[in-house]
C-alpha cells in the first residue's frame, strides 16, 4: 500500500509555486498537482486530475490506482468530476451512501470503499477544462474549511496547469519549427544534388525528388536525406 504522504498545506502550496516549468514537462507538472492536492487537503486518501477537452476526458494524474478507475467510471455514466469540469465549480460530496445522483459511480465508488469525494473545476486553456478529485474512505472527511482549503489550493493549480500547458505548447512549437528548418536544409540539399546530376532548375528539381517520394510512398524529407547521406558516401 502506497504509504500516506503528510497532511502539509502550506508546504504544498510553496511547493506548487516552485515547479521549474523549463525542468518539467506537462504531464510532470499534473503529476506533482496531484501528490500536493492530496498533502494540501487533510483526510484525502487519493487525488487525481482529470481533463476533458470535447467529449474526450482522461485521467492525466493520479495519486493510486483507485483514483483514475473511479474518475474513468464517471467518464462512463457521468458524476462529479465531469461535473465540475463543466462548470468549473466545486462539487463535495459528504457522505456517498446519501447521494441519489449519478448512481453508476456512487456503487462503484462504495463498493471500492470510498465514502466521501470533493471535486474541484479547473480552467485550464481554450477548451481544455479540468477537475482536481479528491477521494475519502471515510464520510464527511471534507468539511467547509476543507472545501475551502481545497478550492483556494485549486485556484493555484489552474494557474500553474494553464502556464504549464502554454509552455508545453510554445516548446513543441519550437521543436516542429526546428524539425521543419531541418528537413527544408535537406531537401535543399537533395535539389542541389539533382540540379547538378540532371542539369536542370531547381522546380525540376523539386519535381523529381517529388515523383520519386511518390513512387516509393516514402516522405519526402526521407528521400532528400537518402539521397545527401548516399552522396556524401560515395562522392557525386
Amino acid at each position: 500500500m502506497e504509504a500516506q504522504q503528510p497532511f502539509d498545506p502550506m508546504s504544498a502550496f510553496a511547493q506548487l509555486t516552485l515547479i521549474n516549468l523549463s525542468d518539467t514537462d506537462l504531464d510532470g507538472v499534473l503529476h506533482k498537482v496531484a501528490e500536493l492536492s492530496k498533502c494540501a487537503v487533510a483526510g484525502a486518501d487519493e487525488a487525481s486530475v482529470s481533463l476533458i477537452r470535447g467529449r474526450n476526458a482522461h485521467a492525466a494524474a493520479f495519486t493510486g490506482n483507485l483514483a483514475p478507475s473511479l474518475d474513468e467510471r464517471q467518464y462512463e455514466g457521468g458524476g462529479p468530476c465531469l461535473e465540475a469540469a463543466a462548470t468549473t465549480a466545486t462539487l463535495s460530496v459528504p457522505d456517498l451512501t446519501l447521494e441519489e445522483r449519478w448512481p453508476i459511480y456512487i456503487r462503484q465508488a462504495l463498493k471500492a470503499g470510498i465514502h466521501s469525494s470533493l471535486s474541484i473545476g479547473l480552467p485550464v486553456h481554450d477548451n481544455v477544462t479540468g477537475a482536481l478529485n479528491l477521494y475519502a474512505r471515510k464520510p464527511d472527511v471534507f468539511d467547509c474549511a476543507a472545501v475551502v482549503l481545497a478550492t483556494t489550493f485549486s485556484g493555484s493549480v489552474a494557474v500553474a496547469l494553464a502556464n504549464a500547458h502554454v509552455y508545453d505548447t510554445a516548446a513543441t512549437l519550437a521543436r516542429q519549427l526546428q524539425d521543419a528548418m531541418v528537413h527544408r536544409a535537406i531537401i535543399e540539399q537533395a535539389k542541389g544534388i539533382v540540379m547538378a546530376d540532371r542539369r536542370c532548375g531547381p522546380d525540376e528539381a523539386f519535381r523529381i525528388l517529388s515523383r520519386l517520394s511518390q513512387d516509393t510512398n516514402r516522405k519526402l524529407r526521407d528521400v532528400a536525406a537518402a539521397l545527401v547521406a548516399q552522396t556524401i558516401q560515395h562522392g557525386p
